[in-house]
């Protein structure tokens, strides 16, 4: 068979291969049996809850795109719901969760907490993100459909949100059995938009009135190489609560008295990092105007070595920001198909840049969470320098969301349909733009673009 290079590939053509190499993830990666997916896809990884609700996210789109059959995933995401509805909660050992959130990480055979890692709250909301999705896209009258409608509202319905803000108007990041919550909360812009809209709907258990006005009195307003934004260093914070939440046109009063919106913000941001690049203050290799992008991610570890002349600190994972930092030459190569709808231009022009410059740094459409270009021709590392080893669920998920939102809107579009959704906007503050419209039923399938 003859093959075909991406050059000559058209936009969606080539959207349509990272898609879907993206979806393929969570094929190879989720336990059948309940539903669990691996953080990533080195060996022994453990699930990550976050992770979860991206591939209840994903599986819709799977199923629109002729990727996945509807029973197969009716059957996965049937899966993961039973577990989290029948896994135990409490405060002791032996659990998977305690007041409706559930650990970071989990046994992926067991679900039960993995070390001593925290209950996390951002993390909880994107899990239950993902089960709003499965409720709003599986919308017909049979058992099993019905039964992922009524697992995903009631484990929404049991998470409790108050709880989670201690004694402060503003919710905790997280909560440990033996020490309680973590000495800090949410401290300026960052990807949690989607935590309090979801903590403020809520029928049962909601947070207090003021929790999401004490969140954005935390906000960082900026001008940064001409642009206005509200700052937030690393991309995946004006990406991961977009991924569910179209904002194109919906104010709170923060952005009501800045004249702007969250998704407005998202692409200020985007094209910031393309600025950033260009500019390279620290003189990182391959940095320009078509290789940018800097976000949570792997990285090459941790030591010193010398870029243009001056010794410069490297990072494993981290959380890399522009233009403030850390930065240490590692690229999120992930980070420009999920700005794709705020950007494509840019975005579509980094991708082909990377495939045309940096070839061996993709595998078979697939992208690493980090890359490294300084590390080249180095000792321990490639001729294209440091790149990550196996892949991670959270990157390649919110690539495929992205990607949906930038081609058919479906998730966009399905959260719309969603009263919990509306109501947590408006409970925020919001107002405009789609939200002055009657809601839309669901839509559990069709024709995507």
């Amino acid at each position: 068979m003859l093959k075909v290079e991406p050059a000559v590939l058209s936009d969606d053509e080539l959207l349509e291969r990272y898609q879907r190499a993206a979806f393929d993830y969570f094929i190879e990666n989720v336990n059948q049996e309940n539903g669990l997916v691996a953080d990533t896809s080195r060996p022994n990884s453990p699930a990550s809850i976050a992770v979860v609700g991206f591939a209840l996210s994903c599986y819709p789109i799977g199923v629109e795109r002729g990727w996945m059959a509807r029973d197969v995933a009716v059957k996965l995401t049937l899966a993961a719901l039973r577990f989290f509805s029948t896994s135990r909660q409490g405060n002791g050992d032996e659990v998977t969760g305690h007041k409706g959130f559930y650990y970071h990480f989990l046994d992926m055979r067991t679900g039960l907490r993995v070390g001593r890692c925290e209950l996390s709250m951002v993390d909880t909301a994107l899990l239950i993100s993902g089960m709003l999705v499965a409720g709003a896209y599986f919308s017909d009258d049979d058992g099993d459909e019905a039964q992922i409608r009524q697992l995903a509202e009631a484990l929404y319905r049991r998470v409790d949100w108050r709880w989670a803000q201690g004694s402060s108007p503003t919710l905790r990041q997280g909560w440990k059995p033996k020490s309680g919550f973590l000495h800090y909360g949410w401290e300026g812009y960052n990807e949690a938009t989607i935590l309090y809209v979801l903590s403020m709907a809520s029928p049962d258990n909601p947070t207090s009135d003021d929790s999401y006005e004490g969140w954005t009195a935390t906000y960082q307003w900026e001008n940064i190489y001409g642009y206005d934004v509200l700052y937030g260093g690393p991309l995946f914070m004006h990406q991961f609560s977009h991924a569910w939440i179209d904002f194109a046109g919906i104010r709170d009063a923060f952005m009501r008295e800045k004249n702007s919106d969250y998704f407005e913000n998202s692409r200020r941001s985007t094209y910031l990092h393309r600025d950033y690049a260009r500019h390279n203050p620290y003189g990182y290799g391959g940095y320009d105007a078509n290789l940018w992008g800097l976000s949570a991610g792997d990285g090459p570890g941790s030591f010193r070595a010398s870029v243009q002349r001056q010794r410069r600190r490297f990072s494993g994972y981290a959380a890399r920001g522009a233009p403030f930092g850390p930065d240490d030459g590692t690229i999120a190569p992930w980070s420009c198909l999920a700005s794709l709808p705020f950007a494509p231009d840019i975005c579509l022009a980094a991708l082909r840049h990377l495939r045309d410059r940096y070839p061996e740094v993709i595998d078979n459409f697939r992208l690493p969470s980090g890359f490294n270009p300084t590390l080249a021709n180095r000792r321990k590392f490639g001729r294209n320098g440091w790149v990550s080893e196996g892949h991670f669920g959270l990157d390649q998920g919110i690539v495929v969301m992205m990607i949906e939102n930038h081609r058919s809107r479906l998730i966009w579009e399905l959260m719309r349909s969603n009263p919990h959704i509306r109501r947590g906007l408006g409970r925020a503050g919001f107002s405009g733009g789609w939200l002055s419209q009657p809601a839309s039923p669901a839509s559990g399938g069709g024709d995507v673009a």
